[in-house]
């Protein structure tokens, strides 16, 4: 079942901080913020590094629009660790900025909706979640697929310009195109402009 309208499943978890410093990390405690949280497999695997140094190159672009990035997989957090120490052309990811949550027990994992049980391990979940602990977007793929970070910077800025604005972002919206209002002549008169037949 998807959690979009939902208050995001809290936890509190050991989590190996920006500074590598390993803290107890409470979902709810972090307030006033945007948080995009992003489930993903394993360490010390093949897609993951690759997403997680993706999200790592976007941090300011997230930190800009007010928004935390926290990573979550089964790992302890002392693999995270290890991880984080491994040089990149190594197969490690250096020290990325964000935090890093350890879900040994996978309940993070579960409550989210993202465990492969048979597996013991997380698909890759994004949920993208408001000021107020709402769940405004998910999105879960199976393990080859990696994610698009620059689609989840869009989709941020589409849920801020609709909390801004008060109009609604249609298809392939990016920061600068026209909205339309979320009415019957709202949507007939950006279909008009913007569709062909």
């Amino acid at each position: 079942m998807s959690l979009v309208t939902k208050k995001a499943p809290d936890f509190t978890a050991k989590a190996v901080m920006a500074e590598n410093n390993i803290e107890d990390l409470t979902l709810s405690s972090i307030r006033d913020k945007y948080i995009a949280l992003f489930f993903y497999p394993l360490d010390f695997t093949f897609v993951c590094p690759s997403e997680i140094i993706a999200f790592d190159d976007k941090l300011e672009e997230f930190k800009k629009r007010h928004c935390d990035v926290i990573s979550v997989s089964v790992d302890s957090e002392f693999t995270h660790l290890a991880w984080k120490n491994t040089p990149r052309d190594k197969g490690g990811l250096g020290n990325v900025g964000f935090p890093m949550v350890a879900d040994l027990n996978k309940t993070i994992s579960r409550d989210y909706g993202v465990l492969l049980e048979d597996a013991g391990v997380a698909l890759r979940g994004f949920f993208l979640i408001d000021k107020e602990g709402i769940v405004r977007h998910e999105l879960i793929n199976d393990l080859p697929l990696g994610r698009n970070v620059d689609e989840a910077i869009r989709i941020l800025d589409a849920l801020q310009f609709t909390e801004e604005v008060g109009e609604v972002c249609p298809a392939n919206w990016n920061p600068g195109d026209e909205a339309m209002k979320p009415t019957a002549e709202g949507v007939a008169s950006y279909l008009a402009k913007h569709t062909t037949k």
